[in-house]
């Protein structure tokens, strides 16, 4: 059987570029990708923010892959032109009609990035308010300030709790992660096969009430 994971550069730029030409959401004509040592540059540009997030997330599910560098830029279309002023108000409406996303969420815009702040009590309340405007026209950058509010946990019960969830998981059954709780903190590590599986991990434990950062000390198996 092939391994994955003994792939050389050469194999993982293939597979790279036809997993995003492969991806429909995705435009990757603009696109290019260097490998070094299974390290991904992505170069180029695409019409929108979110085609960015999905060629990034696109490269992170090749088998090979130990890490990737997002450089590509968004080059709007014409037709996707909008002022800041008119971005802020759309953001805020978009933001104000997701029912994951609480009140107290504040937006500003410079030339189509936008910058959210505020405080939520859960980390998939932080992700909903940024897929809510990253997907609007003229939109070039979204950065996620959001912060969670500090909640009073028990270490212990939340180390279980995230230990159990990753034991129900598909991807990280039988894995050994491990996990450590300081006060708010969780530290992941342990080896996994491949990105998603990181990706699988962490949010399993910022799914944990009351966790305001997650350090990933995971590494790919190799």
């Amino acid at each position: 059987m092939f391994n994955f994971f003994k792939k050389n550069d050469a194999d993982i730029q293939r597979d790279v570029m036809k997993e995003l030409k492969w991806d429909p959401s995705i435009n990757s004509d603009s696109i290019s990708a260097t490998i070094k040592d299974g390290i991904v540059t992505l170069s180029g540009s695409v019409p929108h923010y979110f085609e960015k997030c999905y060629a990034e997330k696109a490269t992170q599910r090749v088998g090979g892959v130990r890490a990737v560098a997002d450089e590509l830029e968004v080059n709007l279309q014409e037709s996707q032109l909008r002022s800041d002023e008119d971005i802020a108000r759309v953001a805020m409406d978009a933001l104000n009609w997701d029912y994951q996303v609480p009140d107290g969420v504040k937006v500003s815009v410079e030339k189509g990035w936008i910058t959210l702040r505020g405080e939520v009590d859960w980390d998939y309340q932080r992700s909903a308010a940024k897929y809510a405007v990253g997907s609007l026209f003229g939109v070039t950058n979204v950065s996620n300030n959001i912060t969670l509010k500090s909640k009073s946990i028990n270490a212990f019960d939340i180390k279980n709790d995230i230990e159990d969830a990753l034991k129900r998981s598909s991807k990280s059954e039988g894995r050994e992660i491990r996990v450590e709780v300081d006060g708010h903190e969780v530290t992941l590590s342990g080896l996994v096969d491949s990105l998603s599986e990181m990706e699988e991990a962490r949010m399993a434990a910022w799914k944990a009430p009351g966790v305001s950062m997650v350090k990933d000390h995971m590494k790919l198996a190799v």
